[in-house]
Formats: structure tokens, C-alpha cells, sequence
């Protein structure tokens, strides 16, 4: 039987390695993917709403994004929006449609991206390890036996040498995806 501590650190764990890889998903890796643009901010009906929530959103290339707003009136603003956000595209609007062109990708882009993306890998293995030593504080104030808290906190470890071995692979496989041409 696992001890809801264990159960608690995979959820925590699984959490943040998620987060991570959806972070990872919005890197620009030349080929065109809804989640690079989904959670852009746009201001609809006097509030800010994510793009995901007022537009459908397709790829129907691989160097083209398409979104198509349920409301036309969304237009302009979904254009700005995504020119505010720095994401370094382009975006036409054509009809009832916004088309968002991606750029070739120069090798310095790539590398950008690269680092961009130890970073986001970086922040993840941080809250890994916050995770851990939150966790371990728990098990200190559940007044357990030393044996039992021994191989809970190992177990602890073994958890977080898991979710920091997938974010360091899941990173290895995001930085050959950048890299390849």
C-alpha cells in the first residue's frame, strides 16, 4: 500500500513535468501548431479572453496558422493581439479568417529557441525539486517511524529523479526538433 504522501508527490511531480511539456509546446519549431498562438490574450466584449476560447484554431499547413473567430467582429483585435504578443509572426486578415504566415527560422532563431527552451526546462526541474522539499517537510511533521520516514523520503527522491530525467528528455528530443531543418 503507497502512503498518501507518495501519492501526493507523483501528483504534484506529474503536474509540473505537464506544465512543463505544455511550456515546451509553445515553441516556435518551425512547424505550425495550434498551442503556439491558443493562449494569446484578446480583448473581447470589454475583457480579456484567450484565443483559444473566442476562434477556432487549425494548421492546415505546415508553415501556416489559421485562426477563424466565431464572432467577425474579433478580427482586429485577434490581429493585434497576436502583434502584441512578440511572437514574432505576421498575421493578414483575409475575409472572415486571420491567417498567420510563419517565418523561416534562421539558424540564430533556432538557437534562441534552444536556449528559451533550457529555460523553461530549468524552471521545471526547480519546481521539481520545491515539490520535493515541500513534500520531505511533510513527511518531517508526520511523525512516522524512522525506518518508514527513511524509505518514504527515498522513495520521495526516486519520484523526483523521474520527473527530472523526463523534462531532461523530453528537452533533448524539443532541442534535435529545433535544430533539424
Amino acid at each position: 500500500m503507497s502512503h498518501p504522501i507518495i501519492t501526493d508527490t507523483q501528483a504534484k511531480m506529474k503536474k509540473v513535468v505537464d506544465h512543463t511539456l505544455h511550456e515546451f509546446s509553445t515553441i516556435n519549431t518551425g512547424k505550425a501548431k495550434p498551442s503556439m498562438v491558443e493562449d494569446v490574450m484578446v480583448e473581447a466584449y470589454g475583457s480579456q479572453v484567450r484565443l483559444k476560447e473566442c476562434s477556432a484554431i487549425t494548421t492546415p499547413d505546415p508553415r501556416q496558422i489559421v485562426i477563424q473567430p466565431w464572432d467577425t467582429s474579433l478580427l482586429k483585435p485577434i490581429e493585434k493581439a497576436i502583434q502584441v504578443a512578440n511572437l514574432g509572426f505576421n498575421p493578414i486578415v483575409d475575409a472572415r479568417i486571420v491567417r498567420v504566415p510563419l517565418p523561416e527560422m534562421s539558424r540564430e532563431r533556432r538557437q534562441e529557441f534552444v536556449k528559451v527552451a533550457h529555460t523553461m526546462a530549468e524552471e521545471g526541474k526547480v519546481h521539481v525539486r520545491n515539490a520535493r522539499r515541500d513534500m520531505i517537510e511533510v513527511l518531517k511533521k508526520a511523525k512516522l517511524s524512522e525506518d518508514e520516514t527513511k524509505r518514504t523520503e527515498k522513495e520521495i527522491q526516486t519520484i523526483t529523479d523521474k520527473a527530472i530525467k523526463d523534462i531532461a528528455d523530453h528537452l533533448a528530443a524539443k532541442e534535435k526538433e529545433l535544430l533539424s531543418v
